[in-house]
């Protein structure tokens, strides 16, 4: 039987300056789920002072993340954007042109398949920083 609802909840950055993406996926979009996610993003760019540009959704504002932005706030500061306005987050450039080349127009039998389109996309763009940045609007002139 195929699952006609089947979905991946990713969290993912990428770095204006270099191109690079870092991309994790959750079983939920919770906060926990978030929190696991700051965590490895800490351990990826661990030499690093990481400013992270956050919309307002309310999984990235819960108590259960305080005392790790406390303890981590040498390393880690979250800038929230203004509602509404994702235009202004280069995150959702590279999350539309994974919705445009994984989502769009193909099916999915299930789960398991989207995660290996999306794996494919994301081995595809990690050896083109140049074209992230140009795809996300950053690239230098």
């Amino acid at each position: 039987m195929t699952n006609h609802h089947a979905h991946v909840t990713l969290f993912g950055t990428v770095d204006v300056q270099t191109g690079d993406g870092f991309c994790t996926s959750a079983n939920q979009c919770n906060a926990a789920a978030f929190l696991s996610f700051l965590q490895k993003l800490l351990v990826h760019y661990m030499d690093k002072f990481i400013v992270l540009v956050l919309d307002n959704a309310r999984i990235h504002h819960v108590k259960l993340l305080r005392p790790f932005l406390e303890q981590n706030r040498h390393q880690l500061s979250l800038l929230f954007l203004p509602p509404y306005s994702p235009e202004w987050n280069p995150i959702e450039k590279l999350w539309r042109w994974l919705k445009d080349m994984v989502i769009v127009n193909r099916f999915h039998k299930d789960e398991s398949e989207i995660r290996s389109s999306v794996s494919d996309f994301l081995e595809f763009i990690h050896p083109c920083p140049e074209k992230v940045l140009s795809r996300i609007g950053c690239l230098k002139r």
